[in-house]
C-alpha cells in the first residue's frame, strides 16, 4: 500500500473504530466472566477463533513463503507463540481481580518494558527521554496500584486488601497485568527479530496459531472444559475475536499505510481510556482519583517515551506487526 494512494475511509475515523474495537476486548472478557466461562478458556477461544480465520488465508496466500522458512523462525514463531498466550493468559485473569481501568492501563505499559530491555537483547541504546518514560510509567504504576488498598481514614493512611475496594483482590489483578504487559514485551521483542524476514501475514498466522494450541493446552491442564457454556458466551468469543482481534488490529496496520507511526502508536495509548469510559457506561466502574492521577502520569511516561525516541521504520509501512492486545 503507498502513501500518495487515496484511501476509501479517511483514516483517522478508521483509526477511531479501531481504539473502540480494541477497547471492547476487556468489556466483553467481563461478560464472558459473568458467563462463568473462566478466564483460560475466554483466552482460548478469542486465539483459537482468530487463528481459524488466519491460519488458511496464510496457507492460501502465503503457502510459498511459509514453506521456504527456517526451522529456526518456525521455533522463534513458536516462542513468540507461547509469551502471547501467557499475555492473554494473564492479562484476562486480572479483570477478574481488578478494575477495567488498572487492568488495561497497566497492560499497555509493554512499550516501556521492550525499550528497558532492549539494551541487553537487542543491543539498543536506552535513551535519556525513555529512561524518564520509563520512571513516570513505574510511579504512575504505583499509585495504581496503592488506589484500590490505601485509603485516608481519619486523616491517617490505612492498608487494607479488600476494606477500600469493590474488586475480589485488586494487588494480584494489577500484578497479573504487569505480567501480562511483561509477556506481551517478550512476544514484541521475538517479533521484532522475526517480522524482518516475514510477511504480517505469515506472522500473526503462526504466532496466533501456536498460542491459540500453548492457551487451550493450559485451559485443558488446568481442568477446564472448553465446552458446555451458554450461547452467550460463545456469542462473546466471536464478538471478541472479530473486533478486538480482527478488527481492531487491522485497521492499526491499514492506517499505517496513510497516518505516521507517531499517531497510530497515540492510539494505542487511547485503548485504556477507550475501556475505561466503556466500563464506566455499562459497568457503573468508576475509578478512584489515584487511579486517575497514575493512569495519567503512566500514560504521559509512555507517550514521553515513544514521541522523543526515534526508532528506525521496516521497510514496508503498510505490513507492520500488530499490537498484542
Amino acid at each position: 500500500m503507498k502513501k500518495d494512494d487515496t484511501p476509501r475511509f479517511p483514516p483517522v475515523l478508521v483509526l477511531f473504530f479501531g481504539v473502540l474495537g480494541i477497547s471492547s476486548g476487556s468489556i466483553l472478557v467481563r461478560f464472558a466472566q459473568g458467563e462463568d466461562m473462566p478466564s483460560l478458556v475466554i483466552a482460548a477461544w478469542r486465539l483459537t477463533l482468530a487463528a481459524a480465520v488466519l491460519l488458511p488465508l496464510a496457507l492460501a496466500r502465503r503457502r510459498e513463503e511459509l514453506r521456504r522458512l527456517p526451522l529456526s523462525a518456525w521455533g522463534l514463531a513458536a516462542m513468540s507463540g507461547f509469551m502471547l498466550s501467557l499475555h492473554f493468559a494473564s492479562w484476562i485473569s486480572s479483570l477478574a481481580y481488578t478494575s477495567v481501568a488498572s487492568s488495561t492501563v497497566l497492560v499497555t505499559t509493554s512499550p516501556l518494558w521492550v525499550g528497558l530491555a532492549a539494551p541487553f537483547l537487542l543491543k539498543e541504546h536506552l535513551s535519556r527521554p525513555l529512561q524518564i518514560g520509563i520512571f513516570l510509567a513505574m510511579l504512575g504504576s504505583v499509585l495504581i496500584a496503592l488506589a484500590e488498598v490505601v485509603a485516608l481514614v481519619n486523616g491517617r493512611p490505612q492498608f487494607s486488601l479488600t476494606q477500600f475496594s469493590d474488586q475480589p483482590n485488586p494487588l494480584l489483578g494489577n500484578g497479573l497485568a504487569l505480567l501480562g504487559a511483561i509477556a506481551a514485551s517478550a512476544y514484541l521483542i521475538l517479533g521484532r527479530r522475526l517480522r524482518f524476514s516475514m510477511s504480517l501475514l505469515s506472522y500473526i498466522a503462526l504466532v496466533y496459531s501456536s498460542a491459540a494450541v500453548f492457551l487451550v493446552v493450559m485451559a485443558l491442564a488446568s481442568g477446564h472444559s472448553l465446552f458446555g457454556y451458554g450461547p452467550t458466551a460463545y456469542g462473546v468469543m466471536v464478538l471478541m475475536a472479530l473486533f478486538p482481534q480482527l478488527l481492531g488490529h487491522s485497521s492499526y496496520n491499514w492506517a499505517l499505510g496513510y497516518l505516521s507511526a507517531a499517531s497510530v502508536s497515540l492510539a494505542v495509548i487511547a485503548e485504556p481510556i477507550g475501556a475505561t469510559l466503556l466500563a464506566l457506561l455499562i459497568f457503573a466502574e468508576v475509578p478512584k482519583p489515584l487511579t486517575i492521577a497514575g493512569s495519567a502520569l503512566l500514560l504521559f511516561g509512555i507517550v514521553y517515551a515513544g514521541r522523543r525516541t526515534a526508532s528506525p521504520p521496516p521497510a514496508d509501512e503498510g505490513d507492520r506487526q500488530p499490537s498484542a492486545k
